[in-house]
């Protein structure tokens, strides 16, 4: 039974000292961020909003996604051609002949578990294509509902023998999850077929071939401090072979190289054949995506080793150079003049501007003596060569045990900048150890919380749900991780999508189907964090005791400088409501009235949903302000989030920044 329902029954008032005048760190602006990796369909079928599985046909199996359509006595073939030049991206291509007059022939595409087509909306069209011999094959372009029936059309007329690109607008007339597309021959001859793509008009920032509007607008809400790119697991691959290559995901679309997704068939009970990576999302789009939300961007870096769940395999030390290669070439490219060599790509790509890259991750979630091994040789050429760049390193995959404590141990004897940190526990995990980081030492590296989820069942369990329960015990976690920002200075929850009919892993933290977004109770929860920051870091007390769960209460407080606020971010685990008396010491004076922001249920079990996307979402109310306290009824399973514009003593700013 959780400790979080087995709470004392008081309604006597607890009052917390917040001591304003006695600031012991700064919280630093990446406090709260994003983790992004392309599982559960989070990019490909996710946030890149191409609607065309396998457009370039290099998915292992090249139709997969793809059928022929032939009704009646029509008469074609489809015929798929390898062109089998050695280093091509894009080899493959299909040809289609029509033998028949009737526009009946052609093929389709299913998307991504069908395809979200919204009333009214446009939707554009493209594809490389090229006629064989003198004739012309016009091809009918249609969106086609999950009944066969018309919901959209257009038409392109491929004209010579030479690759181009064609492109055709489409209007919706009707929604629909499942549309298909069609392409219809319209008279005999044969046609040349490649890069067939389809993206709705309405992308983020109107970008044309971008991103999924309504998911990065959940992503801007956030506010987040940084996002950390592409992974995750894919960083690393199920071998080395399969492993993330950054240089291989820039420069134009129909270059980069299609790879098998790691996450393809990784779990038996979510087996997804059909998971692969396009690249459209790459990294000139995530750099360029932490840019539109504010965010700082964070690569990580395959270190020479795979996935140690999979093969394990390392690459020799003696082989390591074009890795530490990549590393160095990544930061010119982010960060370099536009007469750089990788600089001037970024600027072609569109961004003379650099990216301002401030953080590189070496290694996703490696542990033993070979990472340290690797970690080395890469610490000292980056170092060497781009020593403002701060390095984030692992301790592995668990929060404890021998792998962690060994690179705990070893990373701090190395005077590692940042060091990432993984939990995927139980709920009581997460309350058990708000206090995990009080006794960390102030002067060694600094932490960074990369991936956490409470697990609702057990550990990568497929029936882990995104409930209030888990929701409630992160948030108790987080006041820990706040009260402690002079150490931790990054965190973020993961995974950040699913797909409802795509997923690999639960729980996530923000669900979509091919129509709909939405956000758990815990994106809730980090919104309500990362959207009330403050910039220093208060004791909040009773008794002149930090609150770290005492009568189930967790507690943090903080300064926002820059509005003159007092912060503080209390939450009731408990299932009693508790008076709270808050008095804000060591200020001038205060306003009258502050604000607090409620999150919570009764029920533990709670979920929000595509029916009822905010069934657990904040609630902002008035309190009063009276002789510098604020009296406030902590109500049962409850996340509160109070502000009170503040008048601070002469001086006050000047002091105890540390």
């Amino acid at each position: 039974m959780l400790a979080l329902n087995l709470s004392a029954q008081t309604s006597a008032t607890r009052t917390f000292q917040v001591k304003a005048d006695q600031v012991y760190g700064e919280i630093a602006p990446t406090m709260y961020g994003i983790f992004f990796e392309d599982i559960n369909l989070g990019a490909d079928g996710g946030i890149y909003a191409e609607l065309v599985k396998n457009r370039s046909f290099e998915f292992d199996t090249p139709l997969m996604g793809w059928k022929e359509l032939k009704k009646n006595d029509t008469e074609g073939s489809l015929l798929m051609i390898n062109t089998g030049v050695e280093g091509k991206a894009n080899p493959r291509f299909i040809r289609l002949t029509s033998k028949t007059n009737n526009g009946t022939y052609g093929l389709s595409n299913e998307g991504f578990r069908g395809m979200g087509i919204k009333k009214g909306e446009q939707y554009n069209f493209s594809v490389l294509a090229r006629q064989q011999g003198t004739g012309s094959v016009p091809l009918t372009v249609r969106l086609v509902n999950a009944k066969g029936e018309e919901i959209g059309t257009g038409k392109v007329t491929p004209a010579g023998n030479e690759w181009k690109k064609y492109e055709v607008s489409l209007t919706a007339t009707a929604t629909e999850p499942k549309a298909q597309l069609q392409l219809l021959a319209q008279g005999t001859g044969t046609v040349d077929l490649d890069m067939i793509s389809l993206f709705p008009k309405n992308t983020w920032k109107q970008r044309p071939n971008g991103m999924r509007a309504d998911m990065v607008q959940l992503l801007a809400d956030l506010k987040p401090g940084f996002l950390r790119f592409p992974g995750g697991c894919i960083v690393e691959g199920r071998t080395l072979a399969e492993r993330f290559q950054w240089k291989k995901t820039i420069g134009p679309i129909e270059d980069r190289e299609t790879l098998v997704n790691r996450w393809n068939t990784e779990f038996k009970h979510r087996h997804t054949p059909d998971y692969f990576q396009t690249f459209g999302l790459g990294f000139f789009e995530y750099f360029q995506l932490a840019e539109d939300i504010g965010a700082a961007p964070l690569p990580i870096l395959n270190c020479g080793m795979a996935c140690q769940f999979n093969t394990g395999e390392v690459v020799p030390l003696d082989q390591l150079d074009p890795y530490v290669q990549d590393a160095l070439d990544l930061i010119e490219f982010a960060n370099g003049p536009v007469d750089s060599p990788w600089g001037k790509i970024r600027a072609q790509m569109g961004h003379p501007a650099p990216f301002n890259m401030k953080y590189l991750g070496v290694g996703n979630e490696q542990w033993g003596e070979q990472y340290v091994e690797r970690y080395k040789v890469f610490e000292k050429a980056l170092r060497a060569k781009y020593p403002e760049v701060k390095l984030i390193t692992t301790t592995g995959p668990f929060p404890d045990g021998p792998e962690f404590e060994y690179l705990n141990k070893t990373m701090r004897s190395l005077n590692a900048d940042i060091i990432d940190e993984h939990y995927y526990r139980a709920p009581e995990w997460f309350q058990q150890n708000a206090t995990r980081y009080d006794a960390y030492d102030r002067k060694g590296p600094k932490i960074f919380a990369g991936e956490y989820a409470a697990q609702t069942v057990a550990i990568a369990s497929p029936d882990n749900k995104n409930n209030w329960r888990g929701a409630l015990s992160e948030a108790a976690f987080m006041t820990g991780l706040e009260r402690n920002a002079d150490v931790v200075v990054m965190a973020s929850y993961a995974p950040l999508f699913a797909h409802e009919e795509g997923w690999q892993w639960t729980p996530d933290m923000i669900w979509v189907n091919n129509l709909q977004s939405y956000g758990t109770p815990n994106y809730y929860v980090q919104k309500l964090f990362s959207t009330n920051v403050g910039t220093h870091l208060v004791p909040i007390q009773r008794n002149n005791v930090n609150v770290t769960g005492q009568d189930s209460l967790f507690a943090s407080a903080s300064l926002d400088r820059k509005t003159n606020e007092v912060i503080l971010k209390v939450v009731n685990t408990s299932r009693q409501a508790q008076e709270g008396e808050f008095v804000l010491e060591g200020v001038k004076s205060t306003q009258s009235k502050g604000t607090v922001q409620k999150l919570r249920s009764n029920n533990l079990e709670q979920m929000n949903s595509f029916a009822n996307p905010t069934a657990i979402s904040p609630v902002q109310q008035q309190v009063q302000v009276k002789n510098k306290r604020v009296k406030l009824a902590l109500e049962p399973y409850s996340v509160n989030v109070i502000r009170v514009k503040v008048t601070p003593n002469p001086g006050q700013y000047s002091k105890n920044t540390k």
